[in-house]
């Protein structure tokens, strides 16, 4: 959490950092916080309080809240591969063709999508009646687990969110392959293996966080039903709304001496405003 708001924060304020990279990288890191925020502060209430109850409405407004991030994340991981491909295979046309106009309809692209396919969700998840067993077995409130407790022939519903999945999943996956694909026929044409080894290690970061939304998405959404189960679905609604989101700043801070040293500046202020006050 601390990690994504210092990203966000040098992302934003850092001059140096003013490129569509890490334009793309503070929204992916508010985004994680969005996860993050919409699931953990619930589940650490279930651990300490042994009232377990979540109303309909909170529940409602969770799953709403995680279809709009999650199709919003993976809509921008798409746009963030783009953005590589034309920064390495067009690097003398980049500035023109991700100009800061063009960055912020990509990112509000995102975001609509995210924010229109969630209600299309979150009503193929309540459109049917509620009339079994109430329990939830998850630490959150996820659309196979809700469906499954609904009255009525829940095949249409569950349809609807695969296909849903299609698009939303695959469509973006295939932009990430495409862009991909001609990074790695561009660099492979390069004579330079330092120029290599560089590109590859800015690319690795974003490839490392594209496999682990979307495979641990891809069991949770495009899976049969009667694969689903509380001890199968948990450790990959676990991966893709906890444990990707905190491990996004490690791998993007790590990977990359620009915003490593924009985090030691940032740090180095901070320390000196406090020291200042005293």
């Amino acid at each position: 959490m601390a990690m994504n708001g210092l990203i966000i924060f040098i992302t934003w304020t850092d001059p140096r950092l003013n490129s569509p990279m890490y334009f793309f990288l503070g929204h992916l890191s508010f985004l994680d916080v969005c996860f993050i925020t919409t699931t953990i502060p619930q589940m650490l209430i279930h651990l300490v309080v042994k009232n377990h109850i979540v109303s309909f409405v909170s529940c409602l407004t969770q799953m709403y809240l995680v279809f709009c991030v999650g199709v919003a994340e993976c809509i921008l991981l798409a746009f963030m591969a783009y953005d590589r491909y034309v920064a390495i295979c067009h690097p003398l046309s980049y500035a023109q063709i991700m100009s800061r106009q063009v960055c912020v309809k990509l990112v509000s692209t995102a975001w609509l999508f995210g924010l229109i396919n969630g209600i299309f969700l979150e009503y193929m998840s309540f459109r049917n009646p509620f009339c079994r067993d109430n329990h939830i077995d998850n630490f959150f409130c996820e659309a196979p687990i809700v469906i499954a407790l609904s009255c009525g022939d829940t095949r249409f519903s569950l349809r609807m969110i695969f296909v849903d999945a299609i698009l939303v999943l695959l469509s973006p996956m295939v932009l990430i392959v495409i862009s991909y694909a001609r990074i790695l026929a561009s660099i492979l044409g390069r004579a330079s293996s330092s120029g290599q080894g560089k590109t590859f290690s800015t690319c690795a970061s974003h490839l490392t966080v594209v496999l682990l939304l979307y495979t641990s998405a891809m069991f949770s959404y495009m899976n049969p039903r009667s694969t689903h189960g509380p001890d199968k679905d948990k450790p990959f609604s676990l991966l893709y709304t906890i444990i990707t989101p905190m491990c996004n700043p490690i791998i993007y801070s790590f990977r990359n001496k620009e915003m490593l040293g924009a985090m030691v500046r940032a740090l180095g202020r901070i320390s000196l405003a406090q020291d200042e006050s005293v």
